[in-house]
């Protein structure tokens, strides 16, 4: 009889995510009755546009066919008439690519700069699906450490370049940063743009998070570059976080390099299309009142103020200020985060609550970095956010005692 057969050995490789890993720990304290507060995972509570859920009130095309591989007219022409407004007017249809979220487009520019064991210089910690990516797509992240200490802000241009092999492809930047909450300098941006001219080298910007910068700082997008790198610059994003949509599973990918967006379409062709239903709705983005975008933006900064506030004060706890999006990296008093987040799902009880976090070291491509740190989302109302501390910090005394 002949053996049966092993799945691939890349398979295996393909790494589980921190942000989701601990599932089953927190549905099975569910199922005692008990309250999980949930900030492992970016999936805000804020309420979706009415005009983008109007359009499944309304829904009445039957059948629900497929859509354009490219992205449907409607949609290219909302996006197109969005970028404009973000002051990029040289946008036209022809440089966007509608994905199946933001994800597919991170993948799809993997595949399009680089071939098997090709390198992708990374700043770490970075959004963790990354590593997931790459394994797919055969690619190596390369690694740039970037600390607390300032912030997770780049380090100088010579420390970059002493990552950059002959297998170097591209460097791929989130701002505002996921998982740090990091906004990168319009300076930080120019060094990697002149990286990338002097190398030869993909610049690759995860802008999902582009409205969410406080405290009056500005993101600086890789948009604004596009026309002086057409070649080597591709935009990367998402509706999910914008219009707090993550379920629509739109995103985009945009780039004025003709070979890539030709590529792009091909591999779009062969998945077919992102989904008919999910890109009309994203559609009406250009409904949407500023005023919806204002008000989000002020609530993520208002429960920044709270998380930040609230962390800082609880002895042991390292935690810089974030500059953007809706997250952070917090370091913790306890030498193993993973095995603490476990036990607050598993162990520790607060008047029959208790919180949900993402150990960081999964953030990371280095062994052994971010071993007491997690990442935290501040997706929760204010009073949810609160009463998270609250149960935090209780859980860090407990845990110090045994």
């Amino acid at each position: 009889m002949p053996s049966n057969p092993s799945v691939s050995e890349r398979l295996q490789k393909v790494p589980a995510s921190p942000i989701r890993k601990l599932v089953p720990f927190a549905d099975a304290a569910k199922k005692e009755g008990i309250t999980v507060y949930h900030l492992n995972i970016g999936d805000p509570d804020i309420k979706t546009p009415d005009v983008m859920v109007d359009v499944l009130r309304n829904w009445d095309r039957n059948p629900i066919g497929y859509a354009n591989s490219k992205g449907e007219a409607e949609l290219l022409e909302s996006l197109k008439r969005y970028y404009h407004g973000a002051g990029f007017p040289f946008i036209e249809t022809k440089d966007i690519q509608v994905t199946v979220g933001g994800s597919e487009a991170i993948s799809w520019a993997m595949y399009a700069t680089c071939e098997p064991g090709d390198e992708i210089i990374v700043f770490e910690p970075f959004y963790t699906n990354y590593n997931t990516y790459a394994v797919v797509n055969g690619v190596t992240l390369v690694p740039v450490l970037t600390t607390a200490e300032n912030g997770f802000h780049m380090p100088p241009k010579a420390e970059i370049e002493k990552k950059i092999t002959p297998r170097t492809k591209a460097i791929l930047i989130c701002t505002p940063n996921n998982p740090t909450g990091t906004v990168y300098t319009k300076e930080e941006i120019t060094m990697l743009v002149e990286i990338s001219k002097e190398h030869g080298l993909f610049l690759l910007s995860d802008e999902v998070y582009r409205e969410y910068a406080y405290d009056g700082k500005k993101q600086t997008s890789l948009m604004s570059y596009m026309q002086e790198i057409p070649d080597r610059a591709i935009m990367l994003d998402s509706l999910s976080k914008r219009y707090s949509a993550c379920g629509i599973r739109i995103g985009t990918l945009v780039s004025l390099n003709p070979d890539v967006m030709a590529g792009v379409l091909r591999i779009g062709q062969g998945r077919l299309s992102a989904g008919l239903v999910d890109q009309a709705i994203a559609a009406r983005l250009t409904e949407v009142p500023a005023s919806y975008l204002t008000g989000v933006y002020e609530e993520y900064a208002k429960r920044r103020d709270v998380l930040y506030e609230g962390l800082k004060a609880i002895p042991g706890v390292v935690i810089p200020k974030p500059e953007g999006a809706f997250y952070t990296i917090v370091g913790l008093p306890v030498t193993d985060a993973e095995h603490f987040c476990q036990w607050l799902l598993t162990d520790f009880r607060d008047k029959n609550e208790t919180v949900m976090v993402a150990p960081a070291a999964g953030f990371y491509a280095t062994p052994g970095r971010g071993k007491n740190e997690v990442r935290i989302a501040y997706v929760l109302n204010t009073d949810a956010i609160a009463r998270s501390i609250e149960i935090l910090r209780k859980a860090l005394t407990a845990y110090a005692k045994g």
